[in-house]
């Protein structure tokens, strides 16, 4: 009989557990490779993990409703005598790589107060998200982590070690602890400032809430509530401002409606009026890069990339936002595909966590709910949002060569919500006014 572990997978840069939703077999079922096992939720989605091997599920060591760190055991598979070689050699690997990290001993400080580091770096060493989390406030690097002399399991760094470890850099002892901000429940996890802001206010109390007989009581579900948190710590942690442009899309509505047949029938998918206004965001992004920007702390952090969250809502009503990453490499085909494509996966559940982070600047389109304007709220750490209104015809004063003249035109309006620490009311206006400039220049002439 070959035993072999099971572990929660990573699934995503910026994801360091999940929360068992179900197991979606029973132990003693047999278990095909790439075979779903469970489902499991984390704060981006909730996907299905497959079986790494073939055999029986032998024993469920995670049960549902539990949340487990990466790299936990939480079931464990017989995949039968003929892998006996196999299992055996890789456990014989892990019992070497294991004691290599043992035996590695930490290097004599070589001048006063000098933290005590490893001979060699203990490269693929697990951290819980307590240990991440501290890295992360103490401004440790991955690569400096991988040094810090480990007194855990498997020469693991415990936060008694890490701790130690600062205090040696900064010549003083680890002091009380301390929860990093990113911890709180109420902030996502992508967003992590440097450290934690102090406030003298203290939290809004509820209000207490009467029920009667007549009322039905509806239990938020696990995505509704994670939205709720926040949304409120975004209200919280950015004081938002919002900016208004009513932009001119007439020779848009016009070029798409001369080709959409075209390329429906040429590239197989709608060509809807979503790319074509991403395109203009990224351009205006470009003119304007204090936009793409996060705030680590008292820091401004000036992102390289252009990764654009598109929010898609749900057939449950609720919202999710994917990303389209690198946007302004892609050419009008190319986001309509992306576009099409999240959008897609999104309703059916099918994204995974990393399509759903790494976002620098959010768009939402409330005109499909046949709203003309909203004011939406910031998707932490980005410092800014755009809202597309509804498309909408208007009796409008145009300039033309023989004077002034009313016509009918397609009209919408934008809505810039800005973070306004780091972005004042000019930057965010002349920002929208921008993406308002390339929507209306758009030529209607330009080919596919």
């Amino acid at each position: 009989m070959a035993i072999v572990e099971m572990v929660m997978p990573k699934m995503g840069e910026s994801i360091m557990e999940g929360t068992i939703l179900t197991w979606l077999k029973k132990e003693g079922d047999r278990i095909e490779e790439d075979e779903s096992v469970l489902e499991v939720a984390t704060d981006k989605v909730d996907t299905e993990v497959p079986a790494t091997h073939a055999g029986v599920l032998q024993q469920i060591l995670a049960k549902e409703g539990e949340v487990v760190e990466v790299g936990k055991t939480i079931a464990l598979l017989d995949t039968g005598d003929q892998e006996n070689g196999e299992a055996s050699e890789t456990a014989n690997s892990s019992e070497t790589a294991s004691a290599g990290a043992k035996d590695q001993k930490p290097t004599e400080n070589i001048k006063s107060g000098e933290a005590k580091k490893l001979d060699q770096p203990a490269t693929g060493r697990f951290y819980s998200p307590l240990v991440m989390n501290i890295a992360k406030q103490e401004k440790i690097s991955m690569a400096e982590l991988e040094y810090i002399p480990g007194s855990g399991k498997e020469g693991r760094v415990t936060k008694k070690d890490i701790l130690a470890y600062v205090g040696q850099q900064s010549g003083d002892a680890p002091t009380g602890e301390t929860t990093p901000y990113w911890e709180d429940k109420n902030v996502q996890p992508d967003f992590q400032p440097a450290q934690q802001e102090k406030s003298g206010t203290e939290k809004p109390q509820q209000v207490a809430v009467s029920v009667s007989g007549e009322d039905e009581i509806i239990q938020m579900d696990r995505m509704r509530k994670m939205i709720s948190e926040r949304m409120v710590a975004s209200k919280r942690i950015s004081p938002h401002v919002t900016s208004f442009v009513e932009a001119d899309v007439t020779n848009i509505v016009t070029w798409r409606n001369r080709y959409k047949n075209e390329f429906k029938q040429k590239e197989g998918d709608s060509l809807t009026f979503t790319p074509i206004f991403v395109e203009a965001v990224v351009k205006a992004i470009k003119d304007y890069p204090m936009i793409n920007v996060q705030v680590d702390g008292d820091r401004i952090i000036k992102k390289k990339n252009i990764n654009i969250g598109l929010a898609v809502a749900l057939p449950s009503g609720n919202l999710i936002v994917p990303v389209i990453r690198n946007a302004d490499q892609l050419n009008i085909v190319g986001l309509t595909k992306k576009v099409n494509d999240l959008a897609k996966r999104a309703r059916d559940g099918k994204l995974t966590p990393d399509e759903l982070s790494g976002g620098t600047f959010t768009v939402s389109n409330v005109g499909s709910f046949g709203n003309i304007m909203g004011t939406p709220i910031i998707m932490q750490p980005q410092v800014a949002i755009l809202a597309l209104g509804a498309v909408v015809k208007k009796p409008a004063v145009i300039e033309t060569p023989s004077g002034d003249a009313i016509a009918i035109r397609h009209k919408m309006f934008l809505s810039h919500s800005y973070d306004h620490r780091v972005v004042d009311g000019s930057l965010g206006g002349m920002f929208v006014r921008r993406v308002a400039d390339y929507l209306e220049r758009f030529d209607v002439n330009r080919s596919l």
